[in-house]
C-alpha cells in the first residue's frame, strides 16, 4: 500500500512552499528596476502600439492559434534569460540559438508574424522599437484579440547579442514535469506560485502536440469516454513519426476564446497536460488547487490576476542587454558590426 503524506507533513509543506515564496520575492524585489516605462517611445516611434495592435488584427483573424502561438513566444522568450528576444535568433555560424532546444523544436512557431510586425515598425520608425518589446505588446494584443484581459506593457527592452540553447531546457516547464519542480522554475524567476497558477490559465487558448500528452491519455486521464476516444485517435498509443506532431486543444470547450474554461477542466480530471492536472490533483497542491478552484467560480479574479501576473512575466529583464544590447534590424539575426 502506497505511503500517504501526514496532513501535518503536507501543513509544513505548505508554509515552506510559502517561505520559499517570500524569500525568491524579497530577492527579486531588491534588484533594481529595469528602465521599463510606458512612454517609453513617446516621442520616438508615438504610433508603435498603434501598428502592433492592426497587425496583431490581421493575424488573428487570420487564424485565431495565431494568438496562442505569439503568447507562447513571450513566455518561453522571458523564462531564458530575461525577455530579450533572444528566443527569436536564429542559428549561424557564430551564434546556436535556442529554436531547436528540445522544449522549443516542435513547440514554437509564428516566428514570421514578429518578422512582418518588425518590418513593418522599421518601415515606420527604422532602428528604434526592439523585437523584445514587439514581441511583448504583441502577446498583450493577442490575448485582448480573442477575450482576454488588457494590461499596460511597459516597453525600453533592447534586445539581446546572445541566446542560450542549455538554459532553455533548465528553465522551460515541460509537459510531464512535476508540480513542485514547476514551482521552483518560476519561484527562480521571481514569479510566485499565483502567478504559475494564473498564467497556466493562458492554455485555455493552446494546443498540446501528442507526443506531450501521449503518456496522460494512456495513463490515469479521467475524461468521458467519447474524449477519450477522440483523443487517441488523434494520438496512437504506438510513437510514430507521422502522429508525433498531431496536435489538439488543451481547452476542448471554448478553444479559441481566452476565458477560465481551462480551470474547468482541471476540475474534471480533463486537463490534457500532466503538468497542468497536477496543480489541481498533486497531493502537495495545497494552494494551488484553492486558485485552481478560485479561477474556475470566479472568471474576474482569473482574468486581474493574469493581467499582474503578465507584467511581472514581462518585466523580467536581462541586466546584460540594457548594457550591451541594441535593437535589431531584423529580429531574426544580431545587428552586423560596421
Amino acid at each position: 500500500m502506497a505511503h500517504q503524506p501526514s496532513l501535518i507533513s503536507l501543513q509544513w509543506f505548505s508554509i515552506l512552499l510559502v517561505c520559499i515564496s517570500l524569500f525568491s520575492w524579497t530577492i527579486f524585489a531588491a534588484s533594481p528596476d529595469a528602465p521599463l516605462t510606458l512612454d517609453y517611445y513617446k516621442s520616438t516611434c508615438p504610433t508603435v502600439f498603434e501598428i502592433v495592435r492592426k497587425e496583431m488584427e490581421c493575424e488573428v483573424n487570420s487564424d485565431p492559434r495565431n494568438a496562442a502561438l505569439v503568447l507562447r513566444l513571450h513566455f518561453h522568450d522571458c523564462f531564458v534569460q530575461g525577455c530579450d528576444g533572444s528566443v527569436l535568433l536564429d542559428d549561424t555560424i557564430s551564434l546556436q540559438g535556442e529554436k531547436k532546444a528540445s522544449a522549443n523544436v516542435n513547440s514554437l512557431k509564428g516566428f514570421e508574424i514578429i518578422d512582418r510586425i518588425k518590418n513593418k515598425l522599421e518601415s515606420e520608425c527604422p532602428g528604434i522599437v526592439s523585437c523584445a518589446d514587439i514581441l511583448t505588446v504583441a502577446a498583450r494584443d493577442a490575448v485582448i484579440l480573442v477575450g482576454g484581459p488588457y494590461w499596460d506593457v511597459p516597453v525600453g527592452r533592447k534586445d539581446s547579442k546572445t541566446a542560450n540553447y542549455d538554459l532553455v531546457r533548465e528553465n522551460i516547464p515541460t509537459a510531464n514535469e512535476g508540480l513542485l519542480s514547476i514551482i521552483a522554475k518560476f519561484l527562480y524567476q521571481g514569479l510566485s506560485v499565483t502567478d504559475m497558477v494564473a498564467l497556466a490559465g493562458a492554455h485555455t487558448i493552446g494546443m498540446a502536440r501528442c507526443e506531450n500528452f501521449r503518456a496522460r491519455i494512456y495513463g490515469d486521464f479521467g475524461a468521458t469516454d467519447s474524449y477519450l476516444r477522440n483523443l487517441k485517435s488523434i494520438c496512437p498509443a504506438a510513437i510514430s513519426s507521422s502522429g508525433e506532431n498531431n496536435v489538439t486543444a488543451m481547452d476542448n470547450v471554448t478553444p479559441n476564446l481566452f476565458d477560465n474554461s481551462f480551470y474547468h477542466t482541471l476540475l474534471r480530471g480533463e486537463g490534457l497536460l500532466s503538468s497542468d492536472q497536477e496543480m489541481y490533483s498533486n497531493v502537495f497542491g495545497i494552494e494551488t488547487k484553492k486558485l485552481v478552484r478560485k479561477y474556475a467560480d470566479d472568471p474576474l479574479a482569473f482574468f486581474n490576476q493574469f493581467s499582474d501576473s503578465m507584467v511581472k512575466l514581462g518585466n523580467i529583464t536581462n541586466s546584460d542587454s540594457f548594457v550591451n544590447g541594441e535593437v535589431r534590424k531584423i529580429c531574426r539575426f544580431v545587428n552586423t558590426s560596421k
